[in-house]
Parts: C-alpha cells; structure tokens; sequence
C-alpha cells in the first residue's frame, strides 16, 4: 500500500474513533480534520522513515506535533496550520490522552492541556518587507535598551522573535548536524553562536562582534525561565525576545516611520543582504546563493527562503 494510502487509512481510522466518542458531530468538521490528519500521517511516515519520528499517527506526541507544526509553517498560512493544529490537539485530548501533559517550570509540575499555537512564518513572510539599515537604527534608538539590542542581533543575524530567547554561544550548545554549504557566513566575520529555531532545529548564526561584546555583557548568571505564547523557554541573556520584543518594534517603527510591517521584516533584510553578498563578493550564482541563505535561515525548503526576497 502506497504512503498517501496509509495515510489516509490513518486519518480515516481517528476520526472515525472520534466521531463514535461523540467528539465530531459536524461532517464539515470531520471532512476537514481527517484531510488535516492524512497530511500529518504522511509526514510521520517520512520522518520515521529517516529515523526521526514516530510511527504512526496515534504514537504522535506533543512534542512531535509541535515539531510538524513549525516546519508545516514554512508551507501553509495560518488558517490552514490551525486547522491542522486543532486536528491533533482533539486526537491527543480526547483518543490517545496524550493531553493534558506535565512539564515542569520553576520547580513546579503545571498541567498544558493544548498545543501551543504555532504561527505561520509563510503567512508572516508575505505579509512583512525588508527594512533598510537606516529604518532599523531609526527604530532602535525608539526602543529601550534591551529591546533595541535584539533588535540590531536579529537584523545582524537574521533571527525569528522567539529565537533570541534561544542564543547560546556555539562552543556550549552545538549546532544539529545537517548538510551545509562552505560559503555559509562567507564575507561576513563574528562570533559563532546558536539558536534553536522551527521544528527543534538548533542551527548556528553568526553575530558581529561588537554586538556579541554588548550581548554577553548582559549574560544572566543563572538562566532565567520564561513562558512566550504557551512556549516555556530558559533564556540566558537579558535581551528583548518573543513577543514583547516584537511589539516592541512594531510600536518602535510605527514611531519611527509611521508604518511597520512587523519584526519579522528584519529577516527579510537579513536575506536580501545575504544574497546581494554572495552574489557580488563571494561570486555565487543566484541558485547556489539561495542554498546558503536557507541554510543560514533555518529554513527547511529554499523556496521559502525566496519569498524573503521580494
């Protein structure tokens, strides 16, 4: 049997389950969710295949969902990743009880009984634009400190909001081994450090020196624990990240330029620059470009990376 076919024998077989629990009582509902869950099971199936995942839709985790949802994110717009989102969120409450779940934060048990809502950087791509490196330092000097070095470590780097509560100097906290190309950080020098980003991946990102100078002289001596929408993260350095930070820079740019199309926009700065250097100093061709800056992105398809350089 086919994969799309397991699949969709997966996805018949839950919602089926549901509908007998009395948990899916609409049609509409029902044909959308099983369309949802034979999407996911296909791409368990390639993950279990390559020795990443689980093996079967049922033996999904939170864990696993959140790590789907965030690369499903480089591909599909917000209204489509929630509807898939909801579709595993009712499979784990209600049939593999796999929800409510227990992590522990500050020394405490806290119940999470949903999946985090995870947002779709395809939708957040399309819907921000590059700003020039004036505009940036425009809306810094708007920001308080904090907020205006993230700031300045996001366009440097090309960072996502709840990246920067991710930083770790590279020699802590290495980078996942994937595929990458020699030229990545080529014409640019700086410290190495790593971030952890869509789908778990922990990739490594370089930042300029004196930006790592004024980012490690903010360095917490103990770890802090901070919650960034339903995400529990160990934040190290006294920056702004997550969503504060991105309001932030929204109100920041609103002041400074009176329009903003979001945070997210330094990464579409981040790429276009890369590319123009690559392209003019490193002497690249366009296609072999495109490849490192995926690569320096955290993305898992280049043909997101493309959407960045409109």
């Amino acid at each position: 049997m086919g994969g799309w076919a397991k699949a969709s024998n997966q996805a018949r077989t839950v919602v089926k389950e549901l509908q007998s629990m009395g948990e899916l009582k609409s049609v509409r509902t029902a044909g959308n969710y099983q369309a949802a869950l034979k999407t996911v099971a296909q791409f368990i199936k390639d993950e279990y295949r390559e020795g990443r995942g689980p093996g079967d839709l049922k033996s999904m985790s939170p864990a696993d969902a959140e790590k789907y949802l965030e690369q499903r994110g480089q591909s599909v717009g917000q209204s489509q990743l929630n509807t898939e989102r909801q579709a595993i969120q009712l499979m784990q409450q209600k049939l593999t009880q796999q929800l409510p779940y227990i992590i522990e934060m500050d020394g405490k048990e806290k119940e999470v009984n949903r999946l985090a809502i995870i947002k779709s950087e395809r939708e957040q791509a399309l819907n921000s634009r590059a700003y020039s490196t004036w505009q940036i330092n425009e809306i810094a000097t708007r920001q308080t400190p904090h907020n205006a070095l993230a700031t300045q470590i996001a366009a440097a780097a090309g960072l996502r909001a709840h990246e920067l509560l991710t930083l770790r100097p590279a020699n802590e906290r290495p980078a996942d081994e994937r595929p990458a190309r020699d030229e990545k950080f080529a014409v640019r020098e700086g410290e190495r450090y790593t971030v952890t980003g869509k789908g778990g991946l922990t990739r490594e990102v370089l930042i300029p020196r004196a930006l790592a100078e004024r980012l490690e002289a903010v360095r917490y001596a103990v770890p802090q624990h901070v919650t960034d929408r339903g995400v529990y993260y160990q934040q190290h350095y006294a920056i702004g990240a997550g969503k504060a930070w991105s309001n932030s820079f929204s109100k920041a740019s609103q002041r400074a330029l009176e329009w903003s199309t979001g945070a997210h926009g330094v990464r579409h700065t981040y790429a276009q620059q890369r590319m123009s250097e690559l392209q003019l100093a490193a002497g690249l061709d366009y296609r072999n470009a495109l490849k490192v800056v995926s690569q320096e992105m955290g993305h898992f398809r280049e043909a997101i990376t493309e959407v960045y350089l409109r």
